[in-house]
Formats: C-alpha cells, sequence, structure tokens
C-alpha cells in the first residue's frame, strides 16, 4: 500500500491569533506539513495582521476569501466604524497580498481531482450552504471563469465560507465537503479544520479520507485582547465566540468612490 499523504485545510481565521495558533499546533502534532488556507484571514476579530503573517509563514496555499477581497479594496471608503478599524490592522502591503491571492487550487489526490476555494466556483462574495439544492451543488463543480475554463472539472470540492463544516457525496460520486471555520465558527464554536489523506499527485484510485478535527483554546484570551485593542463591536465577538451565536449585522456598508 502506497504512503499516504495528509494535507491541513483551514479556513475563516477572521483575525483571531489564539485560535489559529492552538490549530497550528495540533496540526504539528499530527505531523501534518502541508497547510492549506481557503481564505478570510480577516475582519471580525482583532489580529488579522499577525494572521496574515502567520499564514503567510506556514501555508504554502492561500486562497483569496471574500473578506480579504472587499476590505481592502481601495475602491471602497466604510462608513462602519468596525470596517475601518479591521481595515486600520492590516501592516504595509498586506491588503495588496490579500488581493492579490488566487482564487482556487486544483490538485490530484488518491485519483480524485480536488479543487479548493473559498465560497463557489464563481465568486468568493457567492454563498451556497449547507442545505443547497441540487442546482447549486452541480454548480460548485463547474468550470468557470473564475476557477479557469481549461481545468479539468474537479470530483472533489472543499471550500469555507458559510462556517459550517460539512461531508456530502451527490451523483456520480461527486464529494463536496466545507472546513468550517478556525476563528469564528457556527453553533459549536470550538475551532475547527479538515484533514484530506490519500495519495497526492497520484491519477490511481487509492485511500481517501477527509477528517474534521475539533480544537479547543482558550477563546477568553482573545476577547481579552480584543477588548485591549479595543476593537469595536466587541458584544457581537463575545456571543460568536463564547457561543457560536452571529451578530445581528451581516452585510459592511460600504461607499464605492468614483
Amino acid at each position: 500500500m502506497p504512503r499516504l499523504d495528509r494535507i491541513a485545510l483551514i479556513s475563516d481565521v477572521h483575525g483571531n491569533l489564539t485560535a489559529l495558533e492552538a490549530v497550528l499546533r495540533d496540526i504539528e502534532d499530527r505531523g501534518i506539513e502541508r497547510i492549506y488556507n481557503l481564505g478570510d484571514f480577516v475582519g471580525k476579530g482583532p489580529r488579522g495582521r499577525e494572521v496574515i503573517d502567520r499564514c503567510r509563514e506556514r501555508c504554502p496555499v492561500n486562497i483569496l476569501g471574500n473578506w480579504d477581497d472587499f476590505l481592502p479594496d481601495p475602491a471602497r471608503t466604510y462608513d462602519n466604524e468596525a470596517m475601518r478599524w479591521w481595515l486600520a490592522q492590516l501592516g504595509p502591503g498586506q491588503g495588496d497580498w490579500l488581493r492579490a491571492l488566487p482564487f482556487c487550487h486544483d490538485l490530484l489526490m488518491s485519483g480524485r481531482r480536488i479543487r479548493l476555494f473559498h465560497a463557489s466556483a464563481t465568486s468568493v462574495h457567492h454563498r451556497v450552504s449547507f442545505d443547497h439544492d441540487g442546482e447549486q451543488f452541480a454548480g460548485m463543480f463547474a468550470n468557470t471563469a473564475a476557477t479557469g475554463d481549461r481545468n479539468p472539472a474537479p470530483t472533489v470540492v472543499g471550500y469555507g465560507d458559510t462556517h459550517d463544516p460539512f461531508y456530502e457525496v451527490g451523483p456520480g460520486g461527486r464529494t463536496l465537503f466545507n472546513t468550517g471555520s478556525v476563528g469564528n465558527s457556527m453553533d459549536d464554536p470550538t475551532p475547527v479544520y479538515a484533514i484530506l489523506e490519500g495519495v497526492l499527485d497520484s491519477p490511481e484510485p487509492a485511500s481517501f479520507g477527509v477528517q474534521f478535527v475539533r480544537v479547543p483554546c482558550d477563546l477568553e484570551a482573545e476577547l481579552a485582547e480584543a477588548a485591549r485593542l479595543g476593537m469595536p463591536e466587541l458584544d457581537g465577538y463575545v456571543s460568536e465566540l463564547r457561543h457560536g451565536i452571529y451578530r445581528a449585522r451581516s452585510t459592511p456598508v460600504y461607499h464605492r468612490k468614483g
């Protein structure tokens, strides 16, 4: 039996450095060397700058998320105090680095064509939840202008964005899974990430698995740091990190210049 490779998939860290460090330690303890990040490094939490620095150090693959695209967009100005605060936390050049990240990443593992992106096959701003219909499921496997029309269509798709981990097998054996969120997890606020296991770069069928891992950490320490730094919308962040209950605000308020 060939040796199985493992890749850790993290997503939606959202400036939560405490959760990221706990997950990175767990990944290291498991002896996993490859870590791919599916986007949304910033916003919601207090330490986007530090999260970007750590992910640039540890992750050979980093993918664009919706927050990574709109928060540092130079064509937008914000009426929302929190948006201005999160933007101000970015270090020199980090906004440009975020917006230049690739939309998706394709790989081959155990004979399966795997595609990773943040939210959907069409846009980082198009959300597909776990209770999608058949048309939405099929659309996640489509080649689009965003993914690259000349790429082979995937048989496995992994994504983040909704902060809600799940695994589904549909028609033709196509597999769709969501990694959940490291820094802003739904319902169960315990940070979660995924592990892919199989024979990397192999076109031949072999053992293949997707595992989800919950990693307890001191979320109160992250809340204390947010309070120390004077982060806006702290009450909403407390609700999310302690109870997995999202704040009422959903869509950021911004104006486009010009």
